[in-house]
């Protein structure tokens, strides 16, 4: 079991030690202050999980648009604005939107994720996962971030949205993904914003490149999906210019960072519990199983630890009260570790009764568009570990591993691993 931090008082979630092992931290705030008021970062985390749910499913009282909009760019928005818009195809913000808006949205994108197309998608999926697994199950050595999972997702991610991957590559994508996701990450300084601006700039060029190639050379690609997507709607039946590449730009850096994250974080758990490997390997095969294995390990380890809502008026949640157009945290993360709600939280279960009820892919009408496909892609992954991998295990104690430094996220920096190539 998690050991429990010691509250002092003036906690935050910004301290590099608490960024780096954040559960303690969780686990004292559900028992003693479970709406937690954060100095450092000027919000509330909402900590245990029927409190997160409760805020996931109100959308009147909990904005998730303001919770985006309201502090993005970390106070640099007018100049971080300024630059996009003379430089990168105009300022565009991410598409967290409230209903009615967001519905619209919701039924034009979610068509690029149909059971149909995912199902689809797999054989390529896992050819592209096999190959790189292959690269380096020879040297006995890789970086499970660096060399594994982030050129996995980030070859995946550009193959569905019709991108070269050949001409853009993984770091490439690794810079846009920080770019993008420290404006909402609380934790970016103007030199951040500034350097973060220029590589925004270019994502956005190459998205507005792809969308007038698909206009004048339609392609079966998620792109041309979202450039042709339409409804029976008179006054607003496709997606504005701005929506596409908003969208896009969400599905690009949606469909690298988490996944490769939790890609990530499967190859932690895969050297960290002995055995596990071998355990799973008689059942590599078994769909159910290894879905199961994965879901696990999606709640013990989420990819994204907390995502923003304002509270648009006075509110009691959890005995304290949140005064109007104060910001909050769902703390996906501590929901998912909740002992009130999943027994024994921090033991590896996959038989538990309640699995599917985590909240590492959110709940009510925000729930993850792409959840299916993120599913597979990890599964997929899970099965080619097990199957080609052995003798899995870090190459560094578990404690010199470091995350980046933002607070929706919980992206490990570097994960060292030894290996053989199984016979």
């Amino acid at each position: 079991m998690t050991d429990t931090l010691e509250l002092a008082g003036g906690e935050t979630r910004l301290d590099p030690l608490i960024r780096n092992d954040p559960f303690p931290f969780y686990r004292a705030l559900r028992e003693r202050d479970p709406v937690y008021y954060d100095p450092g970062l000027d919000l509330y985390l909402i900590t245990r999980y029927a409190d997160c749910v409760r805020v996931l499913t109100d959308d009147e009282t909990f904005s998730l648009e303001h919770g985006y909009q309201d502090r993005y760019a970390n106070g640099h928005l007018e100049e971080f604005a300024a630059i996009m818009e003379r430089e990168g195809g105009g300022f565009i913000r991410d598409l967290a939107l409230d209903p009615p808006a967001h519905t619209r949205l919701r039924r034009l994108t979610e068509k690029a994720f149909t059971a149909h197309r995912v199902k689809d998608l797999e054989p390529r999926i896992r050819q592209i996962v096999v190959d790189l697994i292959e690269g380096v199950a020879d040297r006995g050595r890789a970086d499970g971030m660096k060399d594994i999972a982030g050129p996995m997702t980030a070859h995946i991610i550009c193959e569905q949205l019709g991108f070269d991957y050949s001409q853009i590559g993984a770091e490439r994508i690794a810079i846009w993904t920080k770019a993008v996701l420290d404006q909402i990450g609380r934790m970016q300084t103007r030199e951040d914003m500034l350097e973060n601006a220029r590589w925004m700039c270019d994502l956005q060029n190459t998205i507005i490149g792809e969308i007038e190639a698909r206009e004048k050379e339609p392609r079966e690609d998620m792109t041309t999906d979202i450039v042709e997507a339409s409804l029976a709607d008179a006054e607003n039946p496709r997606l504005s210019r701005t929506e596409q590449i908003a969208t896009i730009r969400a599905f690009l850096i949606a469909g690298n960072d988490t996944t490769a994250a939790a890609i990530t974080n499967v190859l932690l758990v895969l050297a960290t519990q002995e055995g596990l490997a071998e355990r799973l390997l008689p059942d590599v095969d078994n769909d159910r199983l290894m879905a199961r294995f994965v879901e696990e390990v999606l709640r013990l380890e989420p990819p994204v630890h907390g995502l923003f809502r304002t509270a648009m008026k006075d509110v009691e949640i959890g005995g304290t009260l949140i005064p109007a157009m104060s910001q909050v945290c769902v703390m996906y993360a501590s929901a998912n570790d909740d002992e009130a709600k999943f027994p024994n939280p921090r033991g590896l279960d996959f038989e538990r009764g309640n699995l599917g009820a985590n909240l590492t892919f959110g709940s009510g009408i925000h729930k993850c568009v792409g959840i299916a496909l993120a599913r597979m892609e990890i599964k997929v992954a899970a099965q080619e570990f097990v199957r080609r991998l052995a003798d899995i295990r870090l190459a560094v104690d578990p404690s010199e591993l470091t995350y980046l430094p933002t607070l929706a996220t919980h992206t490990i920096e570097s994960l060292p691993l030894t290996f053989r190539r199984r016979g």
